[in-house]
């Protein structure tokens, strides 16, 4: 069974270049042949591409170490040596790779397009290549390129436009349950979900959007209560955020309450949280305390400036307003989004290298980086 792996370490090495051949040509009836020696082979690059497929990032925790092959020695006869086998690392989309050594951004995977990571060391040259009119015999050749090595950082943040936040048994996995197709577990006892779930909402004129359901979050969490705060990285990409309080009358703190501990929380875990745009969700409506004095919630948060909603997940009262006022936030985000996009296109600006601190300028495309390699001209030692 595959867990739910939201963070690694690994050592990602690209391959060493072959060595050059010193050889001559020795033939019948060829009394000088000369140098022939070849090229050794470049070393295999290390790429990392998106798989919408994957989920979790375990399979790499369980392998750490991340090697591409080494480039085989030339030969005679002016024959060069095999390229090392490339090394291609599938990651979850929207993992974040940073230096373990310095902590930048190395890389973000948001689509699953090839990106190269470290390149292959070159191939030595052959003595084929130091052939004078004074040397006709030379025995000089180069060792292969030492391969990049570089130890990385990787967290998963999940792809979600609105992230359900709110405390053990708030309803959020019926909610996400009733409007999608996801089937996360639901269970009358706190901490019933343990890692985040996806749900796809699609709504009229093929307009959708994703929700993620993440663990409770309960008072205390930064300290690490509970399953603690870790969780909420992964509502860090989404474009708003639905609170979710439980109005019935075994809830663990009344709705206002907890509307005020929900805020404190992520306030504690990270600003950014608290400045997106987000809805407030009373849920349960076909069981809400007798004693909840219901209008007066509502102008209670009406006057600290939030949109209320009232629904149940089971009978789905509420559901479609609720639905609507979700997808006017997710469109806004996305359109603000785009916005962003364009002007920083019209900006280009250059990329960490794979050391950590050299910019490197566009990261070119598994043929591409293979082309540049091939041509790219051998300096003598």
């Amino acid at each position: 069974m595959v867990q739910f792996v939201d963070s690694a370490r690994i050592i990602a090495a690209s391959g060493k270049g072959g060595a050059g051949c010193a050889s001559f040509r020795r033939e019948k009836f060829i009394e000088f042949g000369g140098p022939d020696g070849g090229d050794g082979g470049r070393g295999g690059h290390v790429y990392i591409q998106g798989d919408h497929r994957m989920t979790s990032l375990q399979d790499l925790r369980l392998n750490p170490q991340q090697k591409a092959g080494t480039g085989g020695g030339g030969m005679g006869k002016e024959r060069s040596g095999k390229s090392g086998a490339d090394l291609v690392i599938k990651l979850p989309l929207g993992t974040l790779i940073t230096s373990s050594l310095t902590g930048e951004l190395v890389a973000e995977v948001l689509d699953e397009e090839p990106q190269i990571l470290l390149k292959g060391g070159r191939g030595g040259q052959g003595n084929v290549h130091y052939k004078t009119a004074t040397n006709r015999a030379p025995r000089k050749c180069q060792p292969g390129e030492a391969g990049e090595e570089m130890e990385i950082d990787l967290e998963l943040r999940v792809m979600a436009d609105v992230g359900l936040v709110g405390f053990p048994n708030a309803g959020k996995s019926t909610l996400i349950s009733s409007v999608s197709a996801a089937r996360p577990k639901i269970a009358d006892y706190p901490f019933t979900t343990l890692v985040p779930n996806l749900g796809a909402v699609q709504m009229a004129d093929y307009k959708n959007f994703v929700i993620a359901d993440i663990p409770g979050i309960i008072e205390g969490a930064h300290e690490g209560l509970g399953l603690g705060d870790r969780f909420l990285k992964h509502i860090r990409r989404t474009q708003g955020l639905a609170l979710l309080l439980d109005g019935t009358a075994f809830a663990a703190k009344p709705p206002m309450e907890t509307y005020q501990c929900l805020l404190e929380e992520l306030r504690l875990f990270s600003e950014d949280l608290t400045q997106k745009k987000r809805v407030i969700v009373l849920t349960k409506a076909d069981s809400l305390d007798p004693e909840l004095d219901l209008d007066e919630l509502k102008a209670q948060f009406k006057a600290l400036g939030e949109d209320f909603f009232v629904i149940s997940a089971v009978s789905k009262e509420g559901l479609e307003s609720l639905l609507w006022r979700l997808w006017e936030m997710v469109e806004a985000g996305r359109l603000a989004q785009f916005a962003a996009d364009q002007k920083e296109r019209q900006t280009p600006k250059q990329k960490i290298g794979p050391k950590g601190g050299e910019p490197s300028g566009q990261s070119p495309s598994l043929e591409e980086g293979q082309k540049q390699l091939i041509e790219e001209p051998k300096d003598e030692p």
